[in-house]
């Protein structure tokens, strides 16, 4: 859904400074690895402990890495497969941090088991949804439909929540609530989303076997 617009918009926004990093000899692989290593500190570093709004500062920072390094690629004309599966894996590595960093609070200081295994299964879920789409192209599908909330959904809400529930340091208060909130959303939008693909992908699959034994006859 929102990566139909924001990327489209932010790949605009971004061509400039992918392209001055194309001058100055910075490879593709490399802004998906500092991007990547970027995110992954900001959430295990700053979310443990509770600092919500400068881990979503740093975080918001490095996650841009995801649009410049497949601009520089595409303006390199260099798109290749190790490239499409480094920065989908990565991906995947940087989400983990993000939601895991919100259980380990939530399993210390944070003080809520129930909120550390809501935090668990956004995890475990966004994996799977990933999963679901990949395996169903892999096995020569086109997986075709927008979910509910992917990781474009995922991010947004969850960093917009985070960010917010960290002003309470700055004397907010009880703007904290937004951070639950947003995560019983991606938690009950993922699992809706991953209905959706293997709904999809239940369809999809019937119709090529029966196009697939309509050839044979």
């Amino acid at each position: 859904m929102l990566n139909t617009y924001a990327r489209a918009f932010f790949t605009r926004v971004l061509t400039p400074f992918a392209a001055l990093l194309i001058r100055l000899g910075v490879s593709p692989d490399a802004v998906t690895l500092v991007g990547t290593g970027g995110v992954v500190a900001g959430a295990l570093v700053f979310y443990p402990q509770g600092e919500f709004f400068w881990g979503t500062v740093v975080i918001t920072l490095f996650v841009f890495s995801d649009l410049v390094d497949g601009n520089m690629a595409r303006q390199l004309g260099r798109s290749s497969r190790w490239g499409a599966f480094l920065d989908s894996t990565l991906d995947r590595v940087a989400d983990s941090a993000i939601f895991g960093g919100l259980a380990l609070w939530y399993a210390g200081r944070g003080d809520s088991l129930a909120l550390c295994a809501v935090a668990i299964f956004c995890l475990a879920s966004g994996q799977v949804v990933s999963y679901t789409k990949a395996r169903g192209e892999a096995i020569g599908l086109p997986v075709n439909v927008n979910g509910l909330v992917e990781r474009a959904e995922r991010l947004v809400i969850s960093l917009v929540a985070c960010g917010f529930a960290g002003l309470h340091k700055f004397g907010v208060p009880g703007i904290q609530i937004l951070l639950p909130i947003a995560l019983w959303v991606v938690a009950v939008g993922s699992a809706v989303t991953l209905g959706q693909r293997v709904v999809t992908v239940r369809r999809e699959s019937a119709e090529a076997d029966a196009v697939a034994q309509g050839g044979n006859g």
